[in-house]
């Protein structure tokens, strides 16, 4: 893949679409022809496969594109429309829809999950309804690694009509991939998720629902004619393809899944099954360890999501850190999932292809010396059932938050707020704003005390070190060597000596720092 990016950009580097020259010629072609390996890749048309930035644009670009069709079209909605996801979405499949229902006045609803880890079918009539427009799901979930139900899912849009998007983003990477089996209407995936660059998607759309559905992004290379009152705009897939494209990307992506192709889907997919499953096992053997899902019944891929009781997600991921074990920590963009269980943060744990045995061993040994570390001390809700595990204890401390202080830092998709389970990485000593009085925030700052200029240093109390008499008397060496340069930030109060004595004090020790050193 890198080799491929970089080829290009040396030696083949042009805009596509738009020169006239050999050199842009070139790069179009082989722009296109990435276009071409990702649909075969997915068992698609070329002219049903439109480029975006990522996976997050793919799913915007749809629901903007709803949302900007006009009265008695398909894809229209309003009031008394509903759309529908899972309670099991990451935050990139569920709020473009929830935005898109509050820009059209549109209900938006969810499929709920039980306790297992699966999403409640028993309910699927009730939530998925003929008033339904749009039904959206994951086709594996970034926490549970489990495999929706698609063939029921799909069933149930077609009874009522509605048009079914699937995030792809985690069946891709992992398992063999034909849309015309799956019989979806849209899907979409990223690159960086299966060995490839990052900055570029894929959107799939059937050729006819495409070519009725709106542009979201307008501008360059997306039209044919253009007047001063209208323009008109190119059929799919160039139609959404507005202004300069990822084209180096978009050929890296492409070398990526050839190299997945010559191992063979079938093959990575059997080989993170058997993975996935000894992680699960392994894990949840562990005391205090609780793997979401583990036990739906539903097929999995490499993905293991594990809370330890008592032990913050963050703590276990700064100690397996420590001995080169990466995982993720924090909420995966999946904040209703965890609220679902009454925890605000899991350790995920990822295979792949290139994932061995002896890895999963030091994961495994790394969560074991983390419970013997850290000890249990429960910090989730009380109550509240974890799927594959069993209620926690009504008798829990009040404080989620009780567990040891992290003092690294949070991850990147956690909020810097103190909430009900979370830990704030706070500094441990506030500087006082400039100019306020010295007082208990001063007082209780731990910084060393300022040097002194005065003829009588305060701080090595030698009369030696200055002069008595000139404000400017070079400062006390040994007090440079013991302290630090440190100034007071705080205004000390106003003396009632004259001007001249305040200018000539002005080089010693302020009142605030005297009570300081004391």
């Amino acid at each position: 893949m890198l080799d491929a990016e970089r080829e290009f950009l040396e030696t083949e580097n042009a805009a596509v679409h738009r020169g006239a020259h050999k050199l842009a010629a070139f790069a179009t072609e082989r722009f296109e022809d990435a276009r071409e390996t990702v649909a075969s890749f997915i068992g698609a048309a070329t002219d049903e496969v439109v480029w975006t930035p990522g996976a997050t644009a793919a799913a915007n670009l749809l629901a903007y594109a709803m949302g900007n069709a006009r009265a008695g079209s398909r894809f229209a909605l309003g009031p008394g429309d509903e759309i529908v996801a899972t309670e099991a979405e990451h935050h990139a499949n569920l709020i473009p829809w929830q935005e898109l229902a509050a820009r059209t006045g549109a209900t938006f609803r969810y499929v709920p999950l039980d306790d297992r880890g699966a999403l409640d079918l028993s309910r699927l009539d009730e939530v998925v309804t003929p008033r339904t427009r749009v039904l959206a799901f994951a086709h594996v979930s970034n926490v549970l690694g489990t495999v929706a139900p698609v063939a029921e899912l799909v069933a149930a849009a077609r009874r009522v009509g509605a048009l079914v998007v699937l995030d792809a983003c985690q069946s891709a990477p992992h398992l063999p991939m034909d849309v015309t089996s799956l019989d979806v209407d849209f899907l979409f995936f990223s690159a960086h998720k299966m060995l490839g660059p990052t900055g570029v998607g894929v959107l799939w759309g059937r050729r006819e629902l495409l070519a009725d559905l709106p542009p979201f992004l307008t501008g360059g290379s997306m039209i044919t004619t253009v007047t001063m009152e209208r323009a008109e705009f190119l059929a799919p897939p160039q139609r959404f393809e507005a202004g300069t494209q990822p084209v180096s990307q978009a050929i890296g992506l492409a070398a990526a899944i050839g190299y997945l192709s010559a191992i063979g889907m079938d093959r990575i997919a059997a080989r993170e099954r058997e993975l996935g499953t000894e992680m699960v096992e392994r894990l949840s053997a562990i005391d205090q360890v609780t793997v979401l899902g583990s036990d739906s019944g539903a097929p999995r891929t490499g993905i293991a999501s594990f809370v330890v009781d008592g032990i913050h997600a963050h703590d276990v991921g700064q100690l397996l850190d420590d001995r080169g074990i990466a995982v993720r920590v924090g909420h995966h963009c999946a904040q209703p999932l965890h609220r679902r269980y009454g925890v605000t943060a899991t350790t995920r744990a990822s295979a792949y292809l290139y994932t061995t045995r002896d890895e999963i061993d030091r994961l495994v040994d790394g969560v074991r010396d983390a419970v013997a570390f850290f000890g249990g001390r429960h910090e989730h809700r009380a109550g509240a059932a974890v799927p594959g595990g069993h209620p926690r204890p009504r008798e829990a401390p009040a404080r989620p938050g009780a567990a040891r202080r992290h003092r690294g830092q949070l991850a990147p998709d956690q909020p810097h707020v103190r909430r009900r389970g979370h830990l704030r990485a706070a500094p441990r000593h506030r500087r006082p704003r400039r100019g306020r009085p010295v007082g208990a925030t001063a007082a209780r700052s731990r910084r060393p005390p300022p040097r002194c200029s005065a003829s009588s240093c305060r701080v090595c109390r030698r009369r030696s070190c200055a002069s008595a008499s000139t404000a400017s008397a070079p400062r006390c060496a040994p007090a440079a060597r013991s302290h630090p340069t440190r100034i007071s930030w705080a205004t000390p109060p106003r003396s009632r000596a004259s001007r001249a004595t305040r200018r000539a004090s002005s080089a010693r020790c302020s009142r605030g720092s005297r009570r300081r050193m004391r």
